[in-house]
This record gives structure tokens, sequence and C-alpha cells, in this order.
């Protein structure tokens, strides 16, 4: 049974960064369609982020008040939807608005699955469900680069959301039939505006909860600058073919899927601060060795995207304890901890990737250097967090 709850939720995890990243080789042939610049279609990016991080904010909350199955199975018919639009949009305006749609619709997996491991397991054993949820999840941004690839290339850009809109369907048949609802009646809160905006306020002046989430946040900013610079990183800076996203995006997920293993195996071993500690330790060593080779020497596969391997890897082992430890400050509110967790690093994303890639991404090194950046930021709010 934890099996199947696993690969659900994993499943509905995938959701968002499958139309993050499936469509990143046609950006392309979408701005030749359009007539538009490099900037115009980096907004279909940024836009969808910064929905898919707002919309966070409501569907751990309305997913405490309506219970977890409703919430999940809405936003999926909205996804489905969005998708379809997407296949069939005849102007760039058209499409941003089906991508802002696709991004309010794309989080309710991620945050509702984050309350559903917390509804029905706890301590290491919630702890060992997330690293094999994350783990299984990984795989998304490996595969949908080299996916959207082939179809860009086998059938043209409005394949990839015609694909999108089939996984949806997918997901929505899975979560009917195979999911059962995991917050009885009798647990869940009345939907009084006064008390739900109380409740915002208590975990958002929770200074222990804020750093935590944006260590984690910033952390996976590293990540993150490697997503939004991934059209011009593969094709401009490694000189690759649109078809060879798999160079990029299976160092990047291979080390997530490992350390999210390796996590789930050492749970019940190592206490979470230590992990914690190695993990930044794992993930400064990667960071360095990505600046030094960088400076010394032009970009090239593979010496270019090892590092990269091994920064994911260390955030992958430090993720579930880093998220278990703020999500279990508010025990009696995990749906909305889960909610302005995700939101609180969702922003981040997309501000990292959307806005701080672009000035960036005409460079390897530069690269290197935002993501050495990014790990500073993430450990000194960890060792506030700590003293906090």
């Amino acid at each position: 049974m934890n099996i199947l709850l696993t690969l659900l939720l994993a499943g509905l995890t995938m959701v968002g960064p499958l139309a993050i990243d499936t469509y990143l080789p046609s950006f392309p042939a979408i701005a030749r369609e359009f007539a538009a610049t490099p900037i115009a279609i980096q907004q279909t990016l940024s836009l969808f982020l910064f929905c898919f991080a707002f919309m966070m904010l409501f569907y751990g909350t309305l997913s405490d008040t309506l219970g977890r199955r409703p919430v999940i199975l809405w936003s999926l018919g909205a996804y489905i939807v969005a998708s379809i639009g997407g296949a069939l949009a005849g102007s760039l305006g058209f499409l941003l608005l089906c991508r802002v749609l696709q991004g309010l619709a794309s989080g309710a997996g991620t945050v509702v699955g984050r309350a559903i491991v917390q509804d029905r397991f706890g301590g290491i054993e919630a702890q060992k469900i997330l690293g094999h949820i994350m783990m299984v999840f990984g795989l998304a941004p490996a595969i949908a680069p080299i996916l959207g690839g082939w179809l860009q290339v086998s059938h043209g850009w409005r394949s990839i959301f015609w694909f999108l809109a089939i996984f949806g369907v997918v997901m929505l048949v899975a979560v009917w039939r195979l999911l059962p609802e995991s917050l009885p009646a009798e647990k869940r809160h009345p939907f009084e505006v006064k008390q739900i905006a109380a409740n915002y306020l208590k975990v958002l002046r929770h200074r222990r909860f804020l750093l935590l989430s944006a260590a984690l946040g910033v952390a996976f900013g590293g990540f993150a600058l490697y997503i939004g610079s991934a059209a011009y990183f593969v094709m401009n800076i490694l000189h690759l073919p649109e078809t060879a996203f798999a160079w990029l995006f299976i160092p990047l997920v291979a080390g997530m899927v490992v350390g999210s293993m390796v996590s789930g195996k050492v749970a019940h071993k190592v206490a979470q601060g230590k992990l914690i500690w190695l993990s930044y330790g794992g993930m400064a060593v990667a960071a360095l060795a990505n600046v030094i080779y960088t400076w010394l020497f032009a970009a090239e596969v593979p010496w270019a995207v090892i590092p990269l391997f091994f920064y994911s890897f260390a955030l992958a082992v430090a993720m579930p304890p880093l998220t278990l430890i703020a999500m279990n400050l508010f025990p009696n509110n995990s749906g909305l901890a889960a909610s302005l967790q995700s939101f609180i690093q969702m922003t981040l994303f997309a501000i990292i990737s959307g806005v701080v890639a672009p000035l960036l991404f005409d460079s390897a090194f530069k690269l290197a250097c935002g993501v050495l950046g990014c790990l500073v930021v993430s450990l000194l709010a960890w060792m506030l967090a700590r003293h906090d």
C-alpha cells in the first residue's frame, strides 16, 4: 500500500515539473512561430512559476477545509483544460494565458501530497516516505526535456501540450480510483476567514519556519538557475542540439534521485541535523568545483555537468529533513504549513529562474558563481534557524 501511495503522490508532484521542463527545447520554435523575442518566450516560464508559487498559498488551507481528494481532483481538471488550450493556442497572448492557468493548477499535488504524508505517517517514517516520493518525482525533470526534444523534432511544440493533457487525464483517473481521503471530516477546519488569516499570520511570524523554508528554497535555487537557463546553456554554451537536453537534466536529476534514495535509507540511522550539515558540505564541494572548472576551462560535456550531479545529490539528501523540521513546527496545521513552505520555495525558484538566470545564462562561469551564491545564503539561513 505504501508503494502505491508513494507512486501516486510522486506522480502528482510530477505535474508541475513536467509542465516546466517538457517544453524548454521548444523555446526557439515557439519564438519563430509567434515572431517573439527570447525574453518574451521566457515569460511563458516566469508567469507559470509565479502563478504556481502564488496558488500554493491556498491549496493547503483548502485541503484542510474541503479534504485532500477534492482539491487534487479539481486542480487536475483545470490543468487538463489549460494544457489543451496551450496545444490550440493561436497567439503568444493566448499561450501566456494558458500558462497562467497551468501554473495556478499545477501545485496541488506537491502541497497536498506533503499534507497526506503528514496525515498518515509521523517522524522518521514520514521522512522515509518523503524521500521515496522525491526519488520517483526526480525522474520528471530528467525525462521531460528529453521527451520534449523528441516531440519537438517529430511533431512540433503543440504535441508537448497534448502530452501534458494526457498525463493530466491519467493522474485524474488514478486519483479518482486509487487515492483514498486521508483527512476525516471531524479533523477538518471550518472555512472561517478570520481564523484562516490568523493561522497564516501565526506561521508567517514564526521566524524559524521562515528561515528553514528559505534555506531549502535558496539551496534549490542553484537547481533553478540551470532550469531557467537550460535552453541557452545547452544550445549556446555547450553547443548541443535541441535533442541533447539529457546532458544537462540527467546529471541534475540523477543526483536528485540517488540523493533522495540515500536520504530515505539513512533516515533511521543519522540524526536530521547531522545529515543536513553533511549535505551542505557536499553542496559546497560541488559548487566550488564548478566555479573552478568554469573559470579555468571552456564549458563542455561531460565536465561542465559532473559538479551538477553532486550538487543535486547533496541537496536531495537535505530536502526531506529540512522539510519535516519546518512542518513539524505546526502539526495541527500541516496543510497550511505545507502551502506556505511550498509558496516560499517556489517564489524563490521563480525569482531565481525567471529574473536572475537571464542575467547569468550567457556564461557558464557566471552560472557557477550564482549557484555558489545561493548556497552561501542558504547556509546562513540554516545556521540562523538552528539558533533561533
